[in-house]
């Protein structure tokens, strides 16, 4: 529905009257679930605010995450986007967003469907693909996601980012995505600060990471017991660790492992207990780190440093990179196990903090 424009004006585009959001949830009697993680936004005064983040929306084409009963959705929608496509997850909120497809004909499509299963690299038009060098294509993804899939999800995202594929064959799309506000902070901590993470490092090393604001947790229905952090991503040209993300993350992982103790120790993880010793001070000189710094303390081109000599490693053995830790040590239970009469070996310290 397009109101009537003047003359030489382009028309604006405007929902017709719909229910409030708070009427479309006792209309279809939504429940937000509390083992999906759930909660209901319904001030538009912030939805709009959400969607005001993602940049120029006009004549964009918009995937909204999880739109559940559709607040977010039809501040998108009034933003004067193109095309809007909604993937809900919940078949319970379906009709709503049906009802919210019919009063704006032809730019809505609603998916039943998991984000985290669906093929968003035939998600747009292919006219819409853009160069990696070039400005980000006219293409938005935006959502209230569900705390319980935001970890999993920006890391997918994160991969498809590293390599160019699922929502990236298009260019460097942007993302304006919610998370628990401790998680906002850890995707966008600084070296030093308490809240730098394995995230930080994925997060940063392949996008320029905003926290744009923060959602107090009483705007939500049911009030989460936490705050929301409002988290906008633009991939960069150029990642900032140029290794394959299987590897980076193998390496941030492993650093991470130990957060409190010297970042030597989570480095000692990614070698064979025989040549332990050996190989953590080969990387360690080669990447020229101090093995007494914690790994919150660790710039990002401390841990390009650590990616660059461990593939080099891993070019020179490559049975270095199928090496897993956490494997070993269950080697190492079982055999005592059997060793054991008492069938139940103490645990080691690395073993209780794994």
């Amino acid at each position: 529905f397009c109101l009537m424009a003047a003359p030489g004006k382009v028309a604006a585009f405007r929902l017709p009257p719909l229910p409030t959001i708070g009427e479309i949830i006792k209309l279809f009697r939504l429940k937000a679930l509390k083992q999906l993680s759930q909660n209901f936004l319904l001030d538009l005064r912030l939805t709009d605010k959400i969607v005001k983040q993602a940049g120029e929306l006009k004549n964009a084409h918009v995937c909204e995450v999880g739109p559940g009963p559709g607040g977010i959705t039809r501040s998108i929608l009034s933003a004067g986007v193109e095309q809007l496509l909604l993937i809900e997850k919940d078949a319970r909120f379906i009709p709503g967003l049906q009802m919210l497809s019919e009063a704006a004909p032809g730019k809505v499509r609603v998916i039943h469907g998991d984000i985290l299963t669906y093929k968003m690299e035939k998600a747009f038009p292919k006219h819409l693909k853009k160069n990696w060098e070039d400005e980000p294509p006219d293409i938005h993804i935006i959502g209230n996601l569900p705390f319980s899939v935001s970890t999993p999800l920006i890391i997918k995202w994160l991969e498809n980012v590293s390599k160019r594929d699922g929502p990236f064959t298009y260019g460097r799309t942007q993302m304006t995505l919610t998370f628990q506000k401790e998680v906002g902070e850890r995707l966008t901590a600084n070296p030093g600060s308490n809240q730098r993470s394995r995230l930080s490092i994925m997060a940063q090393h392949l996008c320029t990471v905003e926290n744009c604001f923060i959602i107090p947790g009483q705007a939500f229905v049911p009030k989460p017991e936490v705050d929301v952090a409002v988290v906008h991503f633009t991939p960069l040209v150029q990642p900032k660790i140029q290794q394959p993300f299987e590897l980076v993350e193998k390496v941030v992982q492993s650093v991470f492992q130990f957060r409190r103790k010297y970042c030597f120790r989570g480095i000692e993880t990614l070698f064979p207990e025989n040549e332990r010793l050996r190989r953590t001070e080969q990387l360690m000189m080669t990447a020229d780190v101090d093995p007494t710094l914690r790994p919150f303390q660790l710039s990002m081109s401390q841990f390009r440093n650590l990616c660059n000599a461990y593939r080099k490693m891993c070019d020179e053995d490559p049975s270095l990179f199928v090496f897993n830790y956490r494997e070993e040590l269950r080697q190492k239970k079982m055999t005592r196990s059997l060793l054991d009469s008492t069938g139940q070996p103490e645990q080691t310290e690395e073993e209780n903090q794994l």
